[in-house]
């Protein structure tokens, strides 16, 4: 029998040289979107911190992690829009075991 949803984590990496407000914006863009399709966990901003190696000639990125439950065809989108969004460096959408 397939699985109908199941619960994720997200962690995404934002351009450091946006600023404040544009942070603000796309993190709570972001938050919008999981609440419309599934039910948001928590968020947590890590802020600024130090790359593990340069991405796109960046050294540092600001971190992003949410969880949530949602049906198992939703990370996949996410996935997708986090690929199309300008400002994301890096994004992945993991489950988590029950």
């Amino acid at each position: 029998m397939a699985k109908l949803s199941g619960n994720y984590e997200v962690v995404f990496i934002l351009n450091p040289n946006l600023d404040e407000e544009a942070t603000a914006a796309m993190v709570a863009k972001f938050k919008t979107l999981v609440e419309q399709n599934a039910t948001l966990g928590e968020v947590n901003e890590w802020g600024k911190r130090r790359l593990a190696y340069p991405i796109n000639h960046k050294n540092e990125g600001y971190y992003v992690l949410m969880t949530f439950e949602s049906k198992t065809d939703f990370p996949a989108e996410l996935t997708r829009i986090y690929n199309i969004t300008d400002g994301i460096i890096r994004a992945i959408v993991v489950e988590q075991p029950e």
